[in-house]
C-alpha cells in the first residue's frame, strides 16, 4: 500500500515554488503507482504525477487533489555480458522513477551510446518520452524502443512502440493527451561502442574541437555537455539561483520560413517550416540576461531560463514570463509557448 504523506510542492520543484497538496502519495513500486492513480480516479479526485519537479510551474494555491510521487526504480538488464550478447546493441528497460542524469552516466560508463548529449538534464526517466526531451542534437525519441504505460481511460497496461508514440519537437502522444497515460517504464535501444553518433550541434562540436558530422568519445561528449550546461546555469546547484528554474521556459518556435526575423537563426524542418531560436528572439526584443527584479529574473547566464531569486511567488514568475512573451510578440509577431507544464495557473 503506498504511503500517504503531507507535502508542500515548493519543496519538490526545481523552481522552489508551489503551494500544498491535498494528498501526497509516494509510490515506490509499479503496483503502488497504479493503485494510487486508480484509487484517486475512482474517487473522482484530480491527480498530479510528480517526478523530479523540473518541468512544472505550480500555483501558489497548490494542488487540490492527489500528488503521486513517482519513486519506482530499476534498470534491466544491468549486467554487461547480458547486454553485449545482443548484436543490436543494449536493450535496456528503465523504471519511470529512475533519475535521468544518473541513467545517462550509467549508460556512458557501460559504453551504451546515443543519450550522452542529454547529460545534466534534471528529472526522471518517465518524463522524457512525454516531452521528447532533447538537447545538443539528441532527442530521446532517437533511442526509445517502446514506452509502457497505465492507461487511465482503458484502465489497463499498454505498450507503445516508438513509431506509435507520435514524437515531435518537444511533444508526443502522451503530451497531446495530457494525464491519460502514466508512464511505468521506458525501453531504450542503445548502440554499443565508445564513440557516439555524428555530432549535430555546432556549439557542442566546437567545444570538442570537432566539426559537425564528426564523432566523439561518448564520455567526452557527456563531460562537454555538463560543462556547457553548467556555464548556462542548467545543472542544478542549490547555492546558485540561476539554477532555480524549470530549465528553458519557452520552446524554440517553429514558423513559416518567411516569418523568420532577419538575422535570427533558422533551422529548416522537413515540412518546409523553420525552427528559430527563442533565446535570440528574447534577447533581440530587449530582454537581456538578468532582466527582472530581486524576486524573479531571467538567468544571468541564459535568457531562456526564468529564475526564482529567492522569496518569489508563482504569480511573480508568471508576471515576468508574460512580459517576455508579450514583448517578443509585439516586436516580432511570434508568440512564444511555455515548455514547462503549468499546474493550476496559466500565462
Amino acid at each position: 500500500m503506498p504511503e500517504r504523506l503531507t507535502h508542500r510542492l515548493a519543496d519538490h520543484t526545481t523552481l522552489r515554488l508551489g503551494g500544498p497538496a491535498s494528498t501526497w502519495i509516494r509510490a515506490e513500486t509499479e503496483a503502488d503507482l497504479i493503485e494510487a492513480v486508480g484509487a484517486a480516479d475512482a474517487a473522482g479526485e484530480p491527480v498530479l504525477l510528480l517526478g523530479g519537479g523540473s518541468n512544472v510551474v505550480v500555483a501558489d494555491a497548490g494542488f487540490a487533489g492527489t500528488v503521486v510521487e513517482v519513486a519506482t526504480r530499476g534498470i534491466a538488464p544491468d549486467l554487461d555480458d547480458e547486454v553485449e550478447a545482443s548484436c543490436s546493441g543494449a536493450t535496456v528497460k528503465v523504471a519511470a522513477g529512475e533519475p535521468w542524469d544518473a541513467f545517462v552516466a550509467h549508460a556512458t560508463e557501460r559504453r551504451w551510446s546515443g543519450i550522452e548529449a542529454l547529460a545534466g538534464i534534471p528529472g526522471l526517466v518517465g518524463a522524457t518520452p512525454i516531452q521528447n526531451v532533447g538537447a545538443y542534437g539528441q532527442e530521446v525519441s532517437q533511442t526509445i524502443a517502446n514506452v509502457r504505460v497505465w492507461d487511465r481511460v482503458l484502465r489497463g497496461v499498454r505498450t507503445f512502440a516508438a513509431a506509435d508514440c507520435g514524437f515531435g519537437y518537444r511533444t508526443s502522444r502522451f503530451k497531446r493527451d495530457p494525464g491519460r497515460h502514466v508512464v511505468l517504464d521506458v525501453t531504450f535501444q542503445l548502440p554499443l561502442g565508445t564513440y557516439g553518433p555524428p555530432l549535430e550541434y555546432a556549439e557542442l562540436a566546437r567545444t570538442l574541437n570537432l566539426e559537425v558530422g564528426q564523432r566523439a568519445l561518448i564520455e567526452s561528449v557527456r563531460e562537454a555537455v555538463l560543462a556547457l550546461r553548467s556555464r548556462k546555469g542548467m545543472v542544478l546547484d542549490a547555492a546558485d539561483h540561476d539554477t532555480w528554474s524549470a530549465g528553458s521556459f519557452f520552446t524554440n518556435p517553429v514558423i513559416a520560413a518567411d516569418a523568420v526575423p532577419e538575422g535570427a537563426p533558422a533551422w529548416p524542418q522537413p515540412d518546409g517550416t523553420v525552427k528559430t531560436s527563442a533565446a535570440w528572439l528574447i534577447e533581440n526584443a530587449g530582454f537581456t540576461k538578468g532582466y527582472g527584479n530581486e524576486l524573479v529574473a531571467l538567468s544571468t547566464k541564459h535568457t531562456l531560463a526564468i529564475t526564482n531569486r529567492g522569496g518569489a511567488s508563482t504569480a511573480d514568475l508568471l508576471a515576468l514570463a508574460r512580459e517576455v512573451r508579450d514583448g517578443v510578440r509585439e516586436r516580432f509577431a511570434i508568440t512564444l509557448v511555455n515548455e514547462p507544464v503549468l499546474v493550476g495557473c496559466e500565462l
